[in-house]
């Protein structure tokens, strides 16, 4: 296993868990918030959790309150939520920190091993913050909910994508595609 596959995890449940549970997989990790203009999102996850599980892919939704406090329910309101809004029922995680001097360590190391995110808009969605006079966290940190990291079957992080590409996003599914065909 990976040291990102033994990072201590909690499922919104309270189960502990980390991320080697799901060895042999390729794993979408998420920060997701339900107060967030890409909230919407969680449709789409669901959607592609479902297309893609069957050969191999797990989407792993994160809980994150570090923008604009977009995520304030507790652990049991936000896996309501999810459920009965987006009939959620890809694997979800406790609440965490995803930016910051309070960043979990699954978080610490998603940005190391993938510094920069790739974006269908370029720099549009930082700069849109930037215009509002919203706080953004500098690269490599996460810019805002949603942002996105594929990890292949060997536990590697192989990818980023920023929070504003879309599940149904051509570049995104393109790199899923190529994980799932990858041997773990």
């Amino acid at each position: 296993m990976t040291s990102i596959q033994n990072i201590p995890l909690r499922t919104i449940d309270g189960r502990e868990a980390s991320l080697g549970d799901y060895a042999g997989s390729v794993l979408l990790v998420v920060n997701v918030a339900s107060k967030c203009g890409l909230t919407p999102q969680y449709e789409g996850l669901e959607a592609l959790y479902r297309d893609y599980r069957d050969r191999g892919l797990v989407v792993l939704g994160f809980p994150a309150n570090d923008f604009l406090q977009q995520e304030p329910g507790t652990e049991a309101e936000i896996a309501e939520f999810c459920r009965t809004t987006y009939d959620v029922s890809f694997p979800m995680f406790a609440k965490i920190s995803v930016a910051g001097t309070e960043r979990h360590p699954l978080y610490a190391a998603l940005t190391a091993a993938q510094p920069v995110s790739k974006s269908p808009n370029g720099s549009a969605m930082r700069d849109r913050l930037a215009s509002k006079g919203i706080p953004i966290h500098p690269e490599p940190e996460v810019l805002w909910n949603f942002e996105k990291f594929v990890i292949g079957r060997d536990g590697a992080v192989v990818a980023r994508f920023a929070p504003d590409t879309p599940p149904d996003d051509p570049a995104l599914r393109a790199r899923l595609e190529d994980a799932l065909a990858k041997a773990g």
